[in-house]
Formats: C-alpha cells, structure tokens, sequence
C-alpha cells in the first residue's frame, strides 16, 4: 500500500515524507518511508516502540497538511499506545485472554478502542486537525470501518460499558489486570472521556473509503480456478463462529457434491473468519485447525481436497499461512502415529500438519482480508 501510494504522490512531488508499522520488514524499501517493525497477534515491546515514532511522526505534520492513511489487518495489534494507567503488559493480556476464549474479532477491537490512545477515533487527535484520507483493507466480515484496525481515525460507536459487557460474557472480568477494571469502570461512571462519536469535530476533516476486502479476494481466486478448468463458486465471504463447525458445513458440500456424481471438476470458496476455543497447550491457527478438522471426513471423499489459510501468510503464532487436506490425509497420518484427535483436543494442528508435510507456507504476503478457503472435487478421484 505504501508502495503504491508512494509512486501515485510522488510522481507529482507531494509526498513529503511516511511511516510504515509492519510485523515484517518488506523485500524493498519505499522511498521516503521510514519502516517499524511491530508485533502480531498479539502486541508486544516492538509495536511500542513504533507507535511512540509514529507519534513522533505525527508531532511534526502541520494542520494544512494532508495525511493519508493506509490501514489493513493486523493494525489492532501493530499500532498499540495504551491509554494512561495502562501497560502494555496489560493490554497483551487482555488481548491473549480474548483470542484464546473465542471473541469475534469485532467484539475483541470494541475491547481494545476502550484500552487505547489511538483507536476509535484517537489517531486524529494527534495529527491537529491535519486533512486525513483512511483507505482501508477490510479484514473484518461486512467491512465495519470502526472494527477495522480498531478504527483509528473513525468514530466509535461503542461504548465502555459494551466492553465490559463482552469480557463478562466470556467470563474474563474476574481475570483482568486490575488497571483494566479501574478504566472500565471508571468510563462507565463518566469519570473518563468517551472515545469520540460521530458529532465530533474531529471528523469535519477525515475522509474514509475501503479498497480492498475478503470478496475482492474471492472474485479473483474464482476467475482463476474457471481458467483452470473448474465450475467455480463462492459459497461465501462472511463464515464466522467456530472453526470446527464451519470445517463440518465445508465437508457437506463436497458430500453432496459426491452423491450427485457431479462430472465436472468443482471449486469452491470461501473467506470470512472463523474463532477457535483454545482449551489446549499446541500451537496452531483457525486455518490449520479447520483443515485438521476435516481430515477424517476426508478420508472417504476420494478426489476432494481443502485448502484453508491466512490472506497474510500467517495463520496464528505460527510460521505457516494454513493447510492442506485430502483423502490421503488421514492414512499417512496414521502411518506416522499421528492422531488426528488428539491433536485437536490439545489444538496442536501447526505440529500435525508440519510432521505431515501438509503445512502452506507462504511467507508474509503483504495484505491481509481475513481467510481464504478452497474446496476441490475433482471426477475419478483425479
């Protein structure tokens, strides 16, 4: 984004000058922007400290100038600035207890724009009434601006009470740091300012526009699938809730795909963003969890195969973007006394499917609009 932001201004000589917040250093530098390394899912010392630069960054943009901001997924965790009387550590945990309970990702930003000095709206207050223009990457199911990223420099229609509400009904409130309580409840009683609404000043200079998202990537995965070959579909851009129960709808589509003895090779797709409950000790990712929940029903589906991974290469703290599964899965699995099973029950799917050689690996990919999920079925077992 920065790339192609850099070449559109600086063509014309009006780029002065940027900062990119990325959780890997790109292959190529952009010219004029400087680049900070932050952390990702959850935030950590890195992003920090360049947040601190950004508003640096920020301290020297004049209120005539024209700010554009490039906002995509993963900014959450990358632009992290607590707010005062919180530390970072107690945002990690927050943020840790959330992803591991199964919150949905708008329910867990409402958290965070109420722990921030940034999000929901609070980027604008540092940049002095400076013209900013937001294009955004929705990697949130029905594009929402203010779950975005947090919406740093979007009105927040959520309130204090809404996030206490959501750590009560994941029954995290008796486990927050104390600090977190305090703010919470003391913006609940009106002791702290709200973050800004939609009749804010702030936003008489703040333009908005999303340019990218999940069914942008899903138009474009289906063209390439028909120039393969493939009656390609998109089943939707909006799975969300528990990663086990969407793996178990996918499967029933190529079952009934096999009970019709369809003759053509069928594709099917998939975005959204599905939640994990994480009850075990493993590493994986909703991605790597959906395709090890598959694996079983794969097993008698002869020319099926499920690709699930990360938009942006990664899929939970893991190196692999996702994974791959078809009916031979499950037999080469069990020739390496590896048990499908017991792998979910400790979320271990990273471990399963690396010691199977099924890991995607992609490397950082640059963007990030949720999940993509690709369902094959190929006549003959092809």
């Amino acid at each position: 984004m920065a790339r192609g932001a850099a070449r559109a201004l600086g063509a014309k000589r009006r780029l002065a000058g940027g900062m990119v917040i990325a959780h890997a250093r790109p292959r190529r530098a952009v010219r004029g922007v400087s680049i900070q390394l932050g952390d990702h899912p959850t935030p950590g010392a890195r992003s920090l400290r360049a947040m601190n630069a950004l508003l640096r960054f920020a301290a020297r943009i004049d209120p005539g100038d024209t700010v554009v901001f490039l906002l995509s997924g993963g900014a959450s965790a990358l632009f992290c600035a607590p707010a005062d009387g919180l530390s970072l550590t107690d945002k990690a945990a927050v943020t840790s207890a959330l992803l591991r309970s199964g919150a949905a990702i708008e329910e867990l930003n409402v958290v965070r724009r109420h722990l921030s000095k940034v999000k929901g709206g609070g980027l604008l207050r540092f940049l002095r009434g400076a013209r900013v223009v937001t294009l955004a990457l929705s990697d949130v199911v029905g594009d929402p601006p203010a779950a975005i990223g947090s919406g740093p420099t979007v009105p927040d229609p959520s309130r204090f009470a809404d996030a206490a509400e959501i750590l009560r009904r994941y029954a995290l409130w008796e486990r927050l740091p104390g600090a977190v309580r305090s703010r919470l409840e003391d913006g609940m009683r009106g002791r702290i300012e709200e973050t800004p609404k939609p009749a804010d000043p702030l936003f008489r200079s703040a333009a908005y526009r999303i340019i990218g998202n999940n069914r942008l990537a899903l138009e474009a995965a289906r063209r390439e699938a028909q120039r393969r070959g493939y009656r390609a579909r998109i089943l939707s851009d909006a799975v969300v809730g528990d990663t086990r129960a969407a793996a178990h709808q996918h499967l029933a589509t190529l079952e009934k795909n096999r009970a019709r003895r369809a003759a053509a090779s069928r594709c099917w797709l998939s975005g959204g963003e599905t939640t994990v409950v994480v009850r075990g000790g493993g590493r994986g990712g909703r991605n790597q969890e959906f395709a090890l929940a598959c694996v079983a029903g794969l097993a008698r589906l002869e020319g099926c195969g499920i690709l699930a991974a990360g938009s942006d290469g990664r899929d939970g703290p893991t190196p692999a973007a996702g994974a791959w599964a078809d009916p031979t899965s499950l037999e080469r699995a069990h020739r390496r006394r590896l048990d499908p099973e017991a792998f979910l029950a400790r979320n271990d799917s990273y471990a399963f499917f690396r010691r199977l050689g099924d890991s995607f690996v992609t490397g950082p990919t640059g963007t990030n609009v949720m999940d993509l999920r690709i369902l094959l079925a190929v006549p003959g077992g092809g």
